[in-house]
């Protein structure tokens, strides 16, 4: 299936609309309830593409693209304004005493015949503290927005209902801010340990020495482990030994707050805990999301359009400081040693030693992440392709799902991590996060890294795995009910394409109930294929040059052609060549950024030329 962001992006809003606004009432939740992230992802869904697209902008009715309007238009003629409100209900819904709340709730997993105690279902989660973020600096550039075109039409009131929906961003979003810098970890492994042998026995690629192996890590981290010591200030690991170059390291975020994370006193808000239960090691997924989040934050335009106070840029710059050495530091050790990359050693073992392709996808996903942010080297984006493809195969997105297949959990119901230090509270059972976005994240990663690709063929690879997962995903959204046009109907999905009895076991939760989860991250990936598509197409150096050969053909025999002619010729055939030096002036100017378009050009010159050619040999035969 072809991918097209604005169709497909348009669709998504249609039948959001059906699923969750009825009668001038917006319905909060989905397939998992109601809680602070599904919600924020269920806005998402309309607010991301609305102001990370231009032509899907909301602020402005008079430049509002018709389809835009048609898709959006239960919510009446003030799309912008009613936006608003449903931004203001969230944020009212998950805020107590003007503590901002960000926990899980309903997401949260444990085992059969435990039910966890109200104090483990109000725990926040660097899931939520991602997304928030996420949503405040798209609510706050949303509110920018309304404001600037309002001022042209000085409409009334708009401040006064402005202001308090931007004052519970900013409390929001600093509080999501504080809550990623004060779970992020740095953690020192000792290699004879269980765990720094799971993490050797993915690094040692070439059964070298253990000893050997720890000294090649430490020089390959020394410059990530020397800013780790000298510049992360707010809220260190209190029992990390960054000195000992003898211990291995991790660093990333936790599912939470960390145990005995320090408060961070300069910020003059509530928050809404300030103690840590959770455990002292980065967990993939959280790295993962914690950095998406934080990408946001970091982009140009937050800056330029200076949506942060004087707190939050300190929070901001402590905040890039951590997504930058996370990156570093999981891009190391994806591609460390001299021969085979671990990264390439699927399924990726993690340092407690559970294995899964999908722990290979995160791996993937943090390398791109790196990438992104960095130069890119195509020798690197080369080797991870086949890597990709792979992951797609082993997780059935680009092969036959076989009967009683493993690679069905990977997708339904997900790969069940479990927080640890969650059991603390209150003597409660430990909890469990399920991650079900195997196919989503494949797709977003493989679109960023065709976006980076500088070569033909490996983006031509990743542009058509990225298609064949986007069909996988359209196979799996509702084709009926009140879900229609959503994610996730895996139920159906397993049993019809498959064969099975699958749907009652995977279906318990509602059919007919949206992921939002799920859906999210669909939009994700389409304002990914957005900005890919945005970029003029890669230029090859032989395309260029046969075209450069074309027009100068072309050239010389228009320039032949008009010596022949007379100043008082005014025949079609002046017309003819006049349009044909046009078409070469066309061609030499696109000759560099799109040397195909330039070819076709020149080509279609030379025919037009050949025939004026055949027709003046076919004249004179006649004399």
């Amino acid at each position: 299936m072809r991918i097209q962001p604005r169709r497909q992006i348009l669709n998504v809003w249609s039948s959001l609309l059906a699923a969750c606004y009825r009668d001038g009432e917006w319905i909060w939740g989905g397939l998992a309830g109601s809680n602070s992230i599904g919600d924020a992802e269920q806005l998402l869904c309309i607010l991301y593409p609305a102001t990370q697209i231009e032509s899907f902008a909301l602020h402005d009715p008079d430049r509002m693209a018709d389809d835009v309007r048609e898709a959006l238009s239960p919510l009446g003629r003030r799309i912008g304004m009613r936006i608003v409100q449903v931004l203001d209900d969230y944020l009212q819904r998950y805020e107590q005493d003007g503590r901002p709340t960000f926990s899980a709730d309903s997401y949260l997993r444990y085992s059969a015949g435990e039910e966890p105690a109200e104090s483990q279902r109000a725990l926040d989660v660097v899931d939520s503290y991602s997304m928030s973020l996420t949503l405040c600096l798209a609510g706050l550039q949303f509110l920018g927005s309304l404001r600037g075109v309002s001022s042209k039409r000085t409409e009334k009131r708009l401040e006064e209902i402005l202001e308090p929906v931007q004052a519970r961003l900013n409390r929001r979003l600093t509080a999501a801010m504080v809550g990623l810098v004060r779970s992020f970890v740095v953690r020192s492994v000792d290699p004879v340990t269980a765990h720094g042998r799971a993490m050797l026995s993915m690094f040692n690629q070439t059964d070298s020495e253990p000893d050997a192996v720890v000294a090649g890590v430490a020089r390959r981290l020394e410059r990530v482990r020397s800013r780790l010591r000298r510049d992360v200030t707010l809220t260190k690991t209190p029992d990390s030994d960054l000195e000992d170059e003898g211990l291995l390291i991790e660093c990333g975020w936790s599912w939470g707050v960390v145990r005995d994370a320090q408060e961070i006193d300069f910020v003059d808000i509530p928050l809404s805990s300030s103690k840590g239960y959770a455990a002292s090691r980065p967990y993939l997924y959280f790295t993962i999301v914690a950095l998406d989040g934080i990408n946001d934050l970091t982009q140009p335009r937050t800056r330029e359009l200076d949506l942060l106070d004087i707190e939050q840029r300190r929070l901001a710059d402590a905040l890039q400081l951590r997504w930058d050495l996370a990156q570093r530091y999981w891009s190391a050790m994806a591609r460390y040693g001299s021969g085979r990359w671990p990264l390439e050693d699927i399924p990726w073992r993690t340092a407690d030693g559970e294995e899964s392709d999908y722990f290979s996808l995160c791996m993937s996903a943090l390398l791109i992440q790196d990438l992104v942010a960095r130069v890119a080297s195509d020798d690197d984006l080369t080797r991870a392709t086949p890597v990709f493809d792979e992951l797609a195969r082993r997780g059935r997105i680009t092969s036959r799902l076989t009967v009683n297949d493993p690679a069905r959990g990977l997708h339904v119901p997900g790969v069940a991590l479990a927080l640890e230090g969650s059991e603390v509270v209150d003597d409660g059972p430990r909890l469990y996060w399920t991650v079900s976005d195997y196919a989503p994240m494949l797709l977003k990663r493989t679109l960023q890294a065709a976006q980076l690709s500088g070569t033909l063929t490996t983006r031509d690879q990743l542009l058509e795995l990225a298609q064949d997962t986007m069909s996988h995903l359209e196979r799996r959204a509702f084709q009926e009910g009140p879900a229609k046009g959503l994610w996730d109907d895996a139920g159906r999905y397993f049993s019809a394409y498959h064969g099975g009895d699958e749907e009652a076991e995977y279906s318990s939760n509602g059919i007919d109930a949206p992921s939002w989860y799920f859906t999210e991250r669909v939009i994700e990936c389409l304002v990914a294929a957005e900005k890919a598509y945005r970029d003029p197409p890669l230029r090859s150096p032989t395309s260029a040059s046969r075209s450069l050969d074309l027009l100068n053909e072309a050239d010389h025999l228009l320039n032949q052609r008009f010596l022949e002619l007379s100043e008082k010729d005014h025949t079609p055939n002046r017309w003819t060549l006049e349009n044909i030096e046009k078409k070469l002036l066309r061609a030499r100017a696109l000759i560099d950024e799109r040397p195909g378009t330039a070819h076709s050009l020149c080509a279609d010159a030379l025919r037009e030329l050949d025939e004026l050619d055949f027709a003046t040999l076919d004249a004179m035969r006649g004399e």
